[in-house]
C-alpha cells in the first residue's frame, strides 16, 4: 500500500494528483521551486519540500534533489505528473533502486517508448501502421534523409513532447535552422537534444486512444480523444469521444492501441496517439507513457478517475470491472486556458492574477487561483476548463457559457480564442483538424467585443470610486461646477486604441471619441455599473488594480489603462528601439554593433516559458545600441536594442 505520496510536478497536475490522493487516504507532498513557493499547491500538500532554484533544469528536472525530498519526507511512492521527469526511464530506475514506487510503467518500457524511433520500430513489428522518419546524429546527412523520407516533414524532439522541441520544414533551405532550433528547445525543456524527423501528414486529425494496463497481464482501450485543434502543435481544445469516429473505427483504434500496449508489456496509463486522415486511414505517431494533460474529458465520459487507476495499479491491484466494462456516457470538452497574447502571436504572458474566477456547470482543473503570480520560467498553462454533456451540443453550450463569463483579471488570456472556437461554425460541427487554426485566424476568432460602453462603464465606476473616497464634500454630485456645460473625462488605453470618455452623471449623456453614446445610467457604484444602451440593459462588474480597469459584462470582458492626463516625457522610446515582448532570457545575439541590418532580421532570441521567440529589426538601418548578451535576464518592454534608420 501507499501511505505517502510525492508529486513530482507542480501547478494543476499537481493539484489534480494530491487531490485524489487524499480522498484514497494518502498523504502528500509537494516539490517546488523558488517561484512556485505561494503556489496553490504547495499549500494543498500535507508537507512541502523546496528545490533550491527557478528553472526547470535547476528544479523538477533534478531527480536526484526529488528521491532526497522523497527519503527525507518518508515518502513510498512518486507520482511524476506529466512532463518534467514523467517519461525519463532513469528516474523510473533511480526510484526503484531508492526502494521508492514509481507511479507509471516500467523504466523498460518507458525507455523503449521514450526513444521515439525505437518505439515506431517495435509498433511496426505489432502490425500498427507508422509514418516514415529517421533520427538525426552528427554524422546524418541531413539533406539526403529528408528527400528520402520526403516534404514536408517535421522536426521532433525524440525524448519529448508537448510542442516543444518541434518545427516543420516544407524545403531544404529551412532544414538545418528547423534541426538546431529544435535541439536546443528539446535540451532545454527534456535534458536531452535528441531530434529525428518524420514525414509531416498535412491537416489530419490527432486521435489519441487511452490505454490502462495493470500487473496481471490485463490491456483495456477507454475509447478515443479528439485533440486537433492545437497551436505552436501544442493541443488547446480536446474532446471525448471524437466526432469523426464511428463504432466501427473506434474498434480499429483501439484494437492497434492494445496490441500497442500488449507489445510492449505496458502498465499504468498512457495513450496511444495516431493520425487520422479523412479517408479513415490512420497511422502511429507515439506512446506517451503518462498521464496526458486531457484525460479529464475521458474520466468525465467513463466516470473513472484515471490518478485513482494509476494508485492502485501501482500497488498490484488488477483492473476492477468498472474499466473492463466501461462504457461512453454522454460528451466531454476541456480547454486549456493559456497565458498568452494570442494577437501578438501566442507570445507568452506573465503578471499576477488579480481575478480567477470561472463558475457554472463545468469542472476547473486549475494551477493558481487569485493572487497568483505567473512567472516566465514554466508552460504558460494556467487551468483546464472541461464540460460534459449527454450531447456534444450540451457540453459545448456549457464550456462556452463558463469561459465567456469567466472573470479573469491581470494576466493576458486566450480565453477569448477559446470563446471564439466554440462558438465558430465549422467547430460546432465536428469538422476539426490540425489546419483548423491556419484556415480560421486566431485574431479573428478572438475579437473582442464593441469597447464603447466597457469604456463608458469604467468612467462611471471610476467616478462612483471617487465620490466614495471623498473626505471632503462628499454631499456635492460628481462633477459638479458653479457653471456648467463641462463634461468630465477620462482616458483608457486598450492595446493600440485610445479611449477618450467625456460624461456628465446628471443628467446622464457621454461621448467616447466624439462619438455620443445612446445610453441611459440605471446605476454606479465603484464595482458595478447598470447601463441601458439600445434599449437593452446590461451589468458590467468593474476591478481596478494597477491602474487598469478590468470591466465584465454579458458580451465579453475588457481591459483598459488608464491614461495618465500628464504622462511621464521620459518613458518615449528611442526610434528603432528593440524591446522585450516578455520577461525571458536571452540566449542568442545575433549581431555585433555597428552591423548593417534588413527591416525584420533576426537580432536576439529569447527563451521564455520553454519556447525560444526572435525579436527582429523594426527598421532597416545600423545596430547602433545593444544592451543585452547571451545569459541575460531581461523583462517586458525591456530596450533590448536600437537600430537607426538608415
Amino acid at each position: 500500500m501507499i501511505d505517502k505520496l510525492l508529486v513530482a510536478n507542480r501547478g494543476e497536475i499537481a493539484a489534480r494528483v494530491m487531490r485524489t490522493a487524499h480522498r484514497l487516504g494518502i498523504a502528500t507532498v509537494a516539490v517546488f521551486s523558488d517561484p512556485d513557493a505561494d503556489a496553490p499547491f504547495v499549500a494543498l500538500a500535507d508537507e512541502a519540500v523546496r528545490l533550491p532554484g527557478a528553472t526547470p533544469a535547476e528544479t523538477y528536472l533534478r531527480g536526484d534533489k526529488i528521491i532526497e525530498a522523497a527519503r527525507l519526507t518518508g515518502a513510498d511512492a512518486v507520482h511524476p505528473g506529466y512532463g518534467f521527469l514523467s517519461e525519463n526511464a532513469g528516474f523510473a530506475r533511480d526510484c526503484a533502486a531508492a526502494g521508492i514506487t514509481f507511479v507509471g510503467p516500467t523504466p523498460e518500457v518507458i525507455a523503449s517508448m521514450g526513444a521515439k524511433t525505437e518505439a515506431k520500430a517495435r509498433m511496426a513489428a505489432a502490425g500498427v501502421p507508422v509514418l516514415p522518419g529517421a533520427t538525426i546524429t552528427d554524422d546524418t546527412d541531413l539533406v539526403a534523409t529528408a528527400e528520402e523520407i520526403g516534404y514536408p516533414l517535421l522536426v521532433k524532439a525524440a525524448f519529448g513532447g508537448g510542442g516543444r522541441g518541434m518545427r516543420v520544414v516544407h524545403g531544404p533551405d529551412e532544414l538545418q535552422t528547423a534541426v538546431e532550433a529544435a535541439r536546443r528547445e528539446a535540451a532545454a525543456a527534456f535534458g536531452d537534444g535528441t531530434v529525428f524527423l518524420e514525414r509531416f501528414v498535412v491537416d489530419p486529425r490527432h486521435v489519441e486512444v487511452q490505454i490502462l494496463g495493470d500487473t496481471h497481464g490485463n490491456v483495456v482501450h477507454l475509447f478515443e480523444r479528439e485533440c486537433s485543434i492545437q497551436r505552436r502543435y501544442q493541443k488547446i481544445v480536446e474532446e471525448a469521444p471524437s466526432p469523426a469516429v464511428d463504432e466501427a473505427l473506434r474498434k480499429e483504434l483501439g484494437s492497434a492501441a492494445v496490441a500497442a500496449a500488449t507489445a510492449i508489456g505496458y502498465t499504468g496509463a498512457g495513450t496511444v496517439e495516431f493520425v487520422l486522415a479523412s479517408d479513415g486511414t490512420f497511422g502511429f505517431l507515439e506512446v506517451n507513457t503518462r498521464l496526458q494533460v486531457e484525460h479529464p474529458v475521458t474520466e468525465l465520459i467513463t466516470g473513472l478517475d484515471l490518478v485513482e487507476l494509476q494508485l492502485r495499479i501501482a500497488e498490484g491491484e488488477p483492473l476492477p470491472p468498472s474499466v473492463t466494462e466501461a462504457r461512453i456516457d454522454g460528451h466531454a470538452i476541456e480547454v486549456r486556458l493559456y497565458a498568452e497574447d494570442v494577437a501578438a502571436g501566442f507570445l507568452p504572458a506573465t503578471g499576477t492574477l488579480h481575478t480567477f474566477a470561472i463558475d457554472g456547470d463545468v469542472r476547473v482543473d486549475a494551477g493558481v487561483t487569485s493572487g497568483s503570480a505567473v512567472s516566465p520560467h514554466y508552460d504558460p498553462m494556467l487551468a483546464k476548463v472541461i464540460a460534459h454533456g449527454a450531447t456534444r451540443a450540451d457540453a459545448v453550450r456549457a464550456l462556452t457559457r463558463a469561459l465567456a463569463t469567466a472573470r479573469i483579471h491581470g494576466v493576458t488570456t486566450n480565453r477569448d480564442l477559446l470563446v471564439g472556437i466554440l462558438r465558430e461554425p465549422e467547430f460546432r460541427a465536428g469538422r476539426t483538424d490540425t489546419g483548423y487554426l491556419t484556415r480560421h485566424d486566431p485574431a479573428a476568432l478572438c475579437a473582442a467585443p464593441d469597447p464603447v460602453p466597457f469604456a463608458v462603464a469604467a468612467a462611471l465606476a471610476a467616478q462612483a470610486r471617487n465620490r466614495a473616497e471623498a473626505r471632503v464634500l462628499t454631499s456635492i454630485p460628481s462633477g459638479y461646477r458653479n457653471v456648467g456645460g463641462v463634461p468630465q473625462r477620462i482616458a483608457f488605453a486598450r492595446g493600440d486604441e485610445q479611449l477618450d470618455v467625456r460624461y456628465r452623471v446628471r443628467p446622464f449623456s457621454a461621448t467616447v471619441n466624439g462619438a455620443p453614446v445612446d445610453a441611459r445610467l440605471v446605476s454606479a457604484t465603484p464595482d458595478e455599473v447598470v447601463l441601458e444602451i439600445g434599449g437593452i440593459r446590461r451589468r458590467y462588474t468593474v476591478r481596478r488594480a494597477d491602474g487598469t480597469a478590468y470591466v465584465d459584462g454579458p458580451d465579453g470582458s475588457v481591459a483598459l489603462v488608464e491614461v495618465p492626463r500628464f504622462p511621464d516625457p521620459t518613458t518615449t522610446l528611442a526610434a528603432g528601439s528593440l524591446v522585450a515582448p516578455m520577461p525571458g532570457t536571452v540566449v542568442r545575439v545575433l549581431a555585433e554593433p555597428g552591423t548593417t541590418v534588413e527591416l525584420g532580421q533576426p537580432l536576439v532570441v529569447l527563451e521564455a516559458m520553454k519556447m525560444e521567440h526572435t525579436v527582429a529589426a523594426p527598421v532597416a538601418g545600423v545596430l547602433a545600441e545593444l544592451h543585452v548578451d547571451a545569459g541575460t535576464q531581461v523583462d517586458t518592454g525591456q530596450v533590448l536594442a536600437v537600430v537607426e534608420e538608415t
